[in-house]
């Protein structure tokens, strides 16, 4: 089926969810109790169902009827393509290459301020403010304490430039007002956070833990600096997010958010944080000072919702919809170098979206596939940690893991086919790296091509192409309709 653009229909995250409610994506569960059970339970639906329904946790065991969890929000191709105003496609590759094609057409849309919001129908401020009163929940068994800030957006903005950053960072509950936040030094946030620090100034901060799935997808992407998620949020549904001028940190708040707060954070303001099981499957950062927000205000809507995605071993919960728009960003990165017959791009799961990356090119010419694996390898959409690049023909779908393999072990030499790249960026969330700082760690280029000087006298593939497949596929394909593999 063709992947085509539509007109979207969300408001805010109820809108979304009683959508995905009427397509049967959606069970409820009531009493859990946020001490691990609701992380394990989604942990469990993710692993037990392929990708699973998204989870709606309601009368949370401890706490009074109303505040409600939502977890596995983007898991299906199903709910994403709702996500992102589209109708579902076939496959993984036929989404990437559209999406690369129809984000190019995207109009931003500036964002719409408005005076009021239902985010208003309860508002705490100085002493008043409470995290506590929320259902946060330890996610996984080693975490240094609650995390309210897993699905959530962080709002900054540069001192100097006034450019507003959305990002997802994750937010540790210290007490009744204090957050703790971890923010990578590549990421645009710590960026921001520094421009006011120079200055001898506290950094002004908003986060939201509840919102509308397409801005906490947006904000997870990673785009290049000065793209305003924001904007580019309201491209994807046509017309503008509708935001409140934030009282104490002038930055806009998405007015139909569940939970917000605004805060600041100080230079040298800091608090143990962490270890949180990340998205690297391990509990890697451990316990460190990292930067704290103070709360000044909290804003919540009656009965909110808190939007959980908690990191677990990959593949989990967030990393499909990371690997298909990273997949097309790394894309549009080797075609901007002037890397030319790429057929595909594939940031695999089993890597977070990041740890792994293949790159499908029709060979051209001597070092093609060099020259592609090693841009890729550095490029600014795979700079997170791509740890290896693997580079394969045009034969192969690089979403097609034992196609991958079988490339890599049939067509690749270890002592000619494996280039070693030192000192790349990584960062404390990577297993390997120990000690304090700063990180690197080594990338591996995989040339998993047929030799181009045997190009056309490589042996012979023994498979259907695809063109066979497609024509067995229609002929007698009704015979095998529900079948899987064990």
């Amino acid at each position: 089926m063709a992947v085509m653009a539509r007109a979207g229909v969300f408001e805010d995250l109820r809108d979304w969810m009683n959508e995905v409610e009427r397509i049967g994506e959606m069970v409820v569960i009531r009493g859990a109790d946020p001490h691990l059970e609701i992380g394990s339970i989604t942990e469990y639906a993710y692993r037990a169902t392929a990708g699973g329904p998204a989870i709606l946790f309601e009368d949370v065991r401890g706490f009074p009827g109303g505040y409600r969890i939502l977890t596995n929000p983007l898991s299906t191709m199903r709910r994403l393509s709702l996500t992102l105003n589209v109708d579902a496609p076939q496959n993984e590759m036929d989404f990437v290459q559209f999406w690369r094609k129809h984000s190019k057409s995207f109009e931003m849309r500036p964002v719409e301020q408005v005076s009021d919001g239902p985010l208003f129908q309860n508002v705490q401020e100085g002493a008043d403010v409470d995290l506590l009163q929320f259902p946060t929940p330890l996610w996984h068994q080693e975490d240094g304490g609650p995390y309210l800030g897993t699905g959530s957006l962080t709002i900054t903005r540069d001192a100097d430039s006034g450019w507003v950053n959305v990002g997802t960072y994750r937010a540790m509950v210290h007490d009744h007002n204090t957050l703790g936040l971890y923010v990578s030094r590549i990421k645009h946030g710590r960026r921001h956070m520094e421009s006011w620090w120079a200055r001898k100034e506290p950094c002004p901060v908003v986060l939201t833990f509840g919102q509308d799935p397409l801005l906490f997808l947006v904000s997870s992407i990673g785009f290049p600096a000065e793209v305003n998620e924001l904007e580019y949020a309201g491209a994807i549904r046509e017309r503008p997010v509708q935001v409140i001028h934030g009282e104490l940190t002038g930055l806009p708040i998405p007015a139909a958010a569940e939970i917000a707060i605004e805060g600041e954070i100080y230079p040298d303001d800091t608090r143990d944080e962490g270890p949180f099981g990340e998205w690297t499957g391990y509990y890697a950062s451990d316990t460190r000072p990292e930067p704290v927000i103070r709360v000044k205000r909290l804003m919540y809507r009656d009965q909110p919702i808190i939007l959980g995605v908690p990191p677990f071993r990959p593949p989990n919960t967030n990393t499909l919809s990371r690997t298909l728009i990273k997949a097309g960003l790394i894309w549009d990165n080797l075609d901007a170098a002037g890397v030319p017959d790429v057929r595909g791009v594939w940031a695999d799961e089993a890597g977070g979206g990041n740890l792994m990356v293949v790159v499908s090119i029709k060979q051209r010419y001597p070092g093609h596939a060099r020259q592609a694996g090693l841009i890729a390898s550095q490029c600014a959409a795979a700079i997170t940690l791509a740890r290896y690049v693997i580079v394969v023909d045009e034969d192969i779908d690089p979403s097609n893991r034992d196609d991958v393999l079988w490339a890599i072990c049939t067509r690749s030499d270890p002592e000619r086919s494996i280039e070693i790249l030192h000192r790349c960026f990584s960062s404390a969330l990577d297993p390997i790296t120990t000690g304090p700082g700063p990180y690197h760690h080594s990338r591996a280029v995989i040339d998993a091509c047929k030799p181009f000087e045997r190009l056309n006298s490589f042996p012979h593939v023994v498979s259907l192409d695809r063109a066979e497949y497609e024509d067995i596929r229609q002929k007698w394909g009704s015979y095998f309709e529900g079948w899987t593999k064990p």
